[in-house]
């Protein structure tokens, strides 16, 4: 499996652990403006996107977290490609509430805050 992208966190907004702990992930593209920063974990990239997206059963790693994407938004890829953003649902669900969403299986929300460090990487794909 290609890597599809792969980021560094550059900040951790004031707002994502309480997000994260409901198993919910915002990423924005280092620049967000200030009130999408504060429930944002921000990143600067350093392989991709690539331009195709990537399928359910394709892996995403935030730091020590591994969980598998189980639904991909219509909208969501075209998003992380033109300005770095998208929401990850670790809610195990099969099918998105939003097209801009990535649902992805449940992962532990205590450790998935605890992997969301400054300089973590996070991997979509290999």
């Amino acid at each position: 499996m290609s890597v599809f992208l792969k980021t560094r966190i550059t900040a951790v907004g004031l707002e994502v652990a309480d997000l994260a702990e409901g198993g919910v992930l915002i990423l924005f593209a280092d620049g967000a403006p200030e009130e999408l920063a504060e429930v944002s974990v921000l990143h600067a990239v350093q392989e991709g996107p690539s331009d195709a997206a990537p399928a359910a059963g394709a892996r995403v790693t935030v730091g020590d977290v591994t969980a598998e994407i189980t639904a991909m938004g219509e909208a969501a890829w075209n998003k992380v490609r033109e300005i770095g953003h998208v929401v990850v649902n670790f809610n195990g669900a099969n099918a998105v509430e939003r097209p801009g969403e990535i649902c992805a299986s449940v992962v532990e929300p205590a450790t998935l805050v605890a992997a969301l460090k400054t300089d973590a990487v996070i991997t979509i794909g290999a």
